[in-house]
């Protein structure tokens, strides 16, 4: 009969004691052993026993199901998921051996993802660092400073969704946001032609108690607007609690970050939390739907479908990316956790990229990370600017993100079958699929074949392609 295999609980138990307050003498007592056999334990240089766990059950009167934990196993799916990673890809590391180093030997284990974690910072911060910029290397990023701020909170501000909320509840019994102005403010809304307002959309008078709009913005942008100014007047005191919790290095990441929060004001003034997020689920994510409904455009409601992430009405999270027909991103927004967040949303076989080729249809996509993470896209161009003949239009492309376990939740994959997923890279400096054809730069940290002898179809040839 086989003996059953020893289990080596060290840093488990460590923890166990600390959290207890206790030092090795303290447990040693309770236990009735010695304090140096609790230090062998800990290291793993004893296993611990069942009569071991049975006295850590007596005398701390717990669980022996949460003194053993899953054995390992939370230990060793993440080691396995780190081994996934593609600079692994030409070593065999069976599943089995895995387990086997994550139960045996956890020092080691946690050793190894706390490195490449490490590994994985530093590699994010090269791509940065790599990334065409203006200006000495230690210049502050205003854009890369707002976009910290708001992706290290999910794009989720509930202390302005409840303040949005009841302005949006006051704007409905005045009969709609100009009532509002008028009743609150004493202000009315005029709208004037362009060559009036001489390049503003809008502009607040207090000479002349008006709110001013372009009257070349669509009904959307007018609202949205109206919406935005009554957020600039009445919740400049949020948006200063919330930018106390950031740390800025330049005064314009700062301003960014607060041209954001109004943003968002605006947004939740106009799709107020509670209904909209009742109506998300009724219309089951259907962007068009939901922007007819509250009179909004469909990247405005794209933008606030990010922002559902209110804690007890939570609903399916998404990220949110705009790019221009050249590939530059001019907005990210992240209430998924997608590794696109920080950087990226360049890969070529993204659909975002090739629905300028189809103008306002939605397109939608499978998609899979190489770590093996899947997301489901929706992606649709965008229209700013025109209202006029000869004035300045400007198309974009937008995209909404989610996780594949949510994708069944949406409209959009109804009656469809799931197809194949397209593999994409966050960049191509990240990105270790050596064989694709779309590759515009070498990953980092990968050595370059010389094409004298040999050329691959892909555009860079490696030792192991």
């Amino acid at each position: 009969m086989a003996k059953d295999r020893p289990v080596y609980m060290g840093p488990r138990l460590r923890r166990l004691r600390r959290e207890l307050g206790l030092t090795q003498a303290d447990m040693a007592a309770d236990l009735e052993i010695s304090a140096s056999y609790v230090a062998l334990l800990e290291r793993n240089q004893r296993p611990l026993t069942a009569d071991m766990l049975l006295r850590l059950a007596r005398a701390y009167r717990m669980d022996m199901a949460e003194i053993a934990g899953d054995g390992g196993a939370e230990q060793a799916a993440r080691l396995h998921a780190v081994l996934k990673d593609p600079m692994f890809v030409d070593i065999d590391l069976p599943q089995l051996a895995t387990g086997d180093v994550a139960i045996n030997y956890p020092g080691i284990t946690e050793a190894l993802l706390r490195l490449h974690t490490a590994y994985r910072e530093e590699h994010l911060a090269l791509a940065d660092r790599g990334a065409e910029r203006e200006g000495p290397a230690d210049a502050p990023d205003p854009v890369a400073e707002s976009r910290r701020f708001i992706a290290a909170r999910r794009n989720s501000f509930p202390l302005l969704d409840e303040a949005a909320e009841r302005l949006a509840a006051e704007a409905e019994a005045q009969g709609g946001l100009t009532g509002w102005f008028k009743a609150r403010h004493n202000l009315r809304v005029r709208r004037l032609p362009s060559e009036v307002m001489a390049g503003s959309m809008r502009r607040l008078d207090r000479h002349r108690d008006s709110v001013l709009l372009d009257d070349a913005l669509d009904g959307a942008s007018a609202q949205f607007q109206l919406a935005l100014q009554i957020a600039y007047l009445e919740l400049r005191k949020n948006f200063d609690a919330i930018l106390k919790e950031g740390q800025f290095a330049s005064e314009s990441g700062r301003r960014l970050t607060r041209r954001a929060l109004a943003g968002y004001g605006a947004a939740a003034i106009l799709m107020p939390y509670s209904p909209f997020a009742k109506a998300v689920e009724a219309r089951r994510y259907d962007v068009e739907a939901l922007a007819r409904q509250f009179g909004t455009s469909f990247e405005q409601t794209a933008h606030r479908l990010t922002t559902l992430q209110k804690p007890g009405q939570e609903r399916v999270p998404f990220f949110f990316i705009r790019v221009d027909p050249a590939g530059n991103v001019s907005k990210r927004l992240d209430g998924a956790g997608f590794p696109f967040a920080r950087h990226g949303g360049s890969c070529p076989l993204w659909s975002v990229h090739r629905v300028f080729e189809r103008p306002r249809e939605v397109v939608t996509q499978w998609l899979e990370l190489p770590d093996g993470q899947r997301f489901f896209s929706i992606a649709r161009t965008v229209t700013a600017g025109g209202g006029g003949w000869g004035a300045e239009r400007i198309d974009r492309a937008i995209a909404l993100c989610c996780a594949a376990e949510h994708a069944d939740r949406l409209i959009y994959t109804q009656g469809m079958a799931r197809s194949e997923p397209t593999p994409i890279g966050v960049t191509c400096r990240l990105c270790h699929r050596t064989r694709c054809m779309a590759r515009a730069a070498p990953p980092i940290g990968r050595e370059m074949l010389p094409d004298d002898f040999r050329r691959t179809h892909a555009p860079f040839g490696f030792s192991d392609s």
